[in-house]
């Protein structure tokens, strides 16, 4: 297991793409596996998805059994596969399988058995407050960002491993005798699909991509390497802990191939972080082109090009993409804490709504939001705040309102957060965005999409198959195979049927709404401080 050079890809076979291939994605989320199989003109052609259990031992902790995930991509793939073969289809025609998955959610295992030493710390979970605040305070803190494009908080991978290192007895003694394994979700999966260490050839496969290794704060965003400055910094020992190998996104061999399963034998040929991968999916392969994904959170990505840019307004910076021909391409990125999750949350929590698809007839029956606001910050607020120390709250309660205002309100958090990563976006690039390209399951909210113009005074493009975070997996993987041979082929896939909301009010009511948010947020910081 190891090495940590960013190696690059061999030839490629360089045929045309055929109607007849299929590229098989794997697409492991927060609270859903999928997998779908995608023909070559980006069409799905099968998928199966299924739900697993999110556990929350503790208020703020969020953890995934590795096992039941790995699990529920072996049921997806088998089940996609049995509705594929339905169709008149032969297996041998899914000439590859992409991964993607979500990021900072951090799986630790014993190198020498392959099994897991604890339940993976899920990218939302908010232990580790007071490990941040000791490490924003510890010498090194300022140079952190420029080496790594990441601020210091309760979100990378780095603080997850250095809690369970403190304070979880398996792992700590794995680290102390020299066999503890870490990963992202993408290095447990292939690890496991490829085997384990049970693997019938050669060593076990332990790689990640960029796009996952840079949410880590353990690679240097410039070198694609981990860096040694990094892992000082919190103290990790490399000859106690193995890292996983850093290779490009899209890569023919280094990712193995499926070991078991109907799709025995298919190399896995393309990995992505799920933001990237949704980036990539959108087809957003030119600077100044952004995407959104409306999911359980909600991800802005904005490819800045060739270079990184260290953001000056609460932004990461991060690798949207590396296809292996020495010209990685970078992002600045936004992120929100609570999206989908807070209709869920109205749904499962407070029953303000039947079904989560209920949620635009529900906001609907008011004309407004009748003056409530929700600071949805249920894991505190991410960019371009970074506030840990706030919980979700309610302002303007009166004995007027009713659901539908705080139906509204749950929406319009959403779209005042991604209003004000646009905003910080604009800042940083030096120039504003026009429109915006959405995905994920929130998306498919009108009213979300159509308030998300208007506090962002900007078109809100919305592709008629949003599947595009399964699809940016499948590119990676198609294009390392041959099934696409260049980007340029990916002309033209997934751009019919699009829906194109413009902005319906004007500014000065849309500063008067933006005004009353910030007050908000205002309003609700230091709920959690340390007396």
């Amino acid at each position: 297991m190891g090495g940590d050079a960013p190696l690059r890809p061999g030839p490629r076979p360089s045929r045309p793409a055929a109607s007849d291939e299929f590229v098989g994605s794997i697409d492991q989320g927060t609270t859903s596996t999928r997998f779908v199989i995608f023909n070559s003109n980006g069409e799905p052609a099968a998928i199966h998805q299924m739900g697993f259990e999110n556990i929350h031992p503790q208020s703020g902790w969020h953890e995934h059994d590795p096992n039941e995930l790995l699990s529920s991509v072996e049921t997806c793939i088998r089940r996609a596969a049995e509705k594929f073969t339905a169709l008149g289809h032969g297996l041998s025609q899914i000439r590859a399988v992409g991964v993607t998955n979500q990021r900072e959610t951090t799986v630790l295992w014993d190198k020498h058995t392959g099994e897991p030493l604890c339940n993976a710390v899920v990218w939302p979970d908010t232990r580790t407050r007071p490990l941040v605040r000791e490490l924003k305070a510890k010498d090194g803190a300022d140079k952190l960002l420029n080496l790594c494009g990441l601020p210091l908080s309760t979100y990378p991978s780095s603080v997850k491993l250095v809690w369970l290192l403190r304070n979880n007895d398996a792992v700590k003694t794995a680290y102390q005798e020299g066999r503890l394994a870490f990963g992202t979700i993408d290095t447990w999966l292939i690890f496991k699909l490829n085997g384990g260490v049970s693997k019938k050839d050669g060593e076990p496969v332990y790689v990640t991509d960029p796009t996952n290794a840079s949410r880590t704060m353990f690679m240097n965003l410039s070198t694609l390497r981990y860096d040694d400055t990094l892992l000082s910094f919190f103290d990790i020992d490399r000859r106690k802990v193995s890292l996983p190998e850093i290779v490009p996104s899209s890569h023919p061999t280094k990712f193995g191939a499926l070991a078991t399963g109907p799709l025995k034998g298919v190399p896995i040929a393309g990995c992505l972080g799920d933001q990237s991968s949704a980036l990539v999916g959108q087809l957003g392969f030119r600077p100044g082109q952004a995407k959104n994904t409306y999911g359980t959170g909600c991800f802005l990505l904005y490819n800045v090009g060739a270079r990184p840019v260290i953001s000056k307004s609460g932004l990461l910076a991060t690798v949207a993409y590396d296809f292996g021909d020495g010209n990685p391409v970078y992002a600045l990125e936004g992120s929100i804490a609570v999206a989908g999750s807070g209709v869920s949350f109205l749904l499962n929590n407070l029953g303000l709504i039947e079904n989560s698809k209920d949620i635009d007839e529900v906001a609907l029956s008011v004309p407004d939001n009748g003056g409530v606001y929700f600071v949805t910050a249920f894991s505190g607020l991410f960019a371009p705040y970074w506030y840990d120390d706030v919980k979700g709250t309610v302002f303007g309660l009166t004995a007027h309102s009713q659901k539908g205002h705080i139906a509204r309100a749950t929406l319009e958090a959403v779209c005042h957060q991604t209003a004000a990563i646009l905003d910080a976006m604009a800042q940083d690039s030096g120039s504003a965005l026009t429109s915006l390209a959405v995905d994920g399951g929130l998306s498919d909210s009108d009213l979300c999409m159509q308030t998300q113009a208007d506090l962002s005074g900007i078109r809100v493009h919305r592709p008629a198959m949003r599947e595009t975070t399964s699809l940016g997996a499948a590119i990676a993987a198609g294009l390392a195979t041959g099934v696409w041979s260049s980007i340029d082929d990916l002309e033209g896939i997934n751009s019919s049927g699009r829906t194109v909301f413009e902005p319906e009010i004007g500014e000065n009511e849309r500063a008067d709404s933006r005004r009353m948010w910030e007050r908000a947020v205002d309003m609700c910081r230091g709920w959690t401080r340390d007396e």
